[in-house]
């Protein structure tokens, strides 16, 4: 690649692009660092996420970390990419090779940005606009306040997903009076059946959790006769997050347990106060006792005794997010630059689907 003027004048203060995960194991502290500082940064940009799908995939997809630092060494720019093969609309069977946000893809992050500090913004555009050259950038999921500035000219908005959240905090109610005089109902009758609930925090998961989440979330699937890529492939990934935690950040689970086993399990990521649920299940036989939504709400109280500060449910509008926990909306959107016709008709369609 010919570097741009950007980022020739980037390299005399400190640029490096890396191809392989290990050698950015010095700058991991520092790329943390300049995630926390980010307003609308979140667990899906951190090295943690990112170097973890990086050194757990299995394909030959290229996948570089351009990284951009200053004075003393401090991490002031990074660009995590990968350039893949992928579907871009569910509706187009023909796949397009693509540069995507590294991390972004199979493990579903949401919450997309390149952390960068504001002096770097120009060169974190150059060096996008030179790396993707005459190919096609897409980012499925950007944050639209931090995420959208640091594109290159040309790429365009074509769809955005909702991601409601939810202020919580000590002493806040979560839901109307019924809904909680309900939930404290059902912990009764959970209670009178010998189910307990146990949290997990980051520095105590363990690959024995890990399982038993992937194991309760594929049950949970088939009884509703769904299909799930969040399984045995990619515990790899699950065991490279765990494996980085430290308290206050990374994979945290609330259990639900009967008699030494779990019959159920909320799953998310701890970063910056705030919990982002990212998978769970349940055993059918508490359905009754509305299990999963216990567990829900009993995972927003605990964490909310712990300080964490906003509860994010991810993507997706479900009903029982704003109806019984009261979420307020938030969005993250998708973007595309290309001159394929291929990703051009996949964007039109995008378009006009979210129209």
């Amino acid at each position: 690649m010919t570097p741009a003027t950007g980022v020739r004048a980037a390299a005399t203060a400190g640029f490096e692009v890396h191809r392989a995960p290990s050698g950015l194991a010095p700058l991991e502290d520092g790329w943390r660092d300049l995630v926390a500082g980010v307003p609308g940064s979140s667990y899906f940009v951190t090295p943690d996420w990112v170097l973890g799908s990086w050194e757990a995939m299995d394909t030959g997809d290229t996948a570089e970390v351009a990284v951009w630092t200053g004075p003393g060494g401090r991490v002031e720019a990074v660009v995590p990419v990968v350039s893949v093969r992928q579907r871009l609309h569910p509706r187009l069977p023909l796949p397009v090779t693509c540069w995507t946000m590294l991390g972004a893809g199979s493990d579903a992050a949401d919450h997309g940005l390149f952390p960068a500090m504001p002096h770097r913004h120009d060169e974190v555009r150059d060096y996008l606009r030179e790396r993707t050259g005459r190919g096609t950038l897409w980012l499925p999921a950007m944050d639209p306040e931090a995420g959208a500035g640091l594109l290159p000219a040309g790429t365009r908005r074509i769809a955005r997903s909702t991601c409601p959240r939810l202020a919580i905090g000590p002493g806040i109610g979560v839901g109307s009076r019924s809904f909680r005089q309900l939930m404290a109902r059902r912990r009764r009758q959970l209670a009178s059946a010998g189910v307990s609930f146990r949290w997990v925090p980051p520095q105590e998961m363990t690959a024995e959790v890990i399982d038993t989440v992937m194991r309760l979330h594929q049950a949970r699937q088939q009884v509703k006769g769904t299909t799930t890529s969040f399984g045995p492939g990619r515990r790899g990934f699950h065991l490279r997050l765990q494996e980085r935690a430290a308290p206050g950040r990374g994979p945290a689970a609330l259990l639900a347990e009967r008699d030494g086993s779990a019959v159920g399990v909320v799953y998310g990521f701890l970063w910056e106060k705030t919990f982002a649920y990212y998978n769970g299940g349940w055993d059918a036989t508490y359905a009754r006792m509305s299990l999963g939504t216990v567990l829900l709400h009993q995972t927003i109280a605990t964490v909310a005794e712990a300080g964490v500060e906003t509860f994010d449910f991810l993507r997706g509008d479900e009903e029982y997010k704003y109806r019984s926990f009261g979420a307020q909306d938030r969005h993250d959107e998708q973007w595309l630059r290309s001159r394929s016709l291929t990703a051009l008709l996949a964007g039109t369609v995008l378009r006009l689907h979210h129209r």
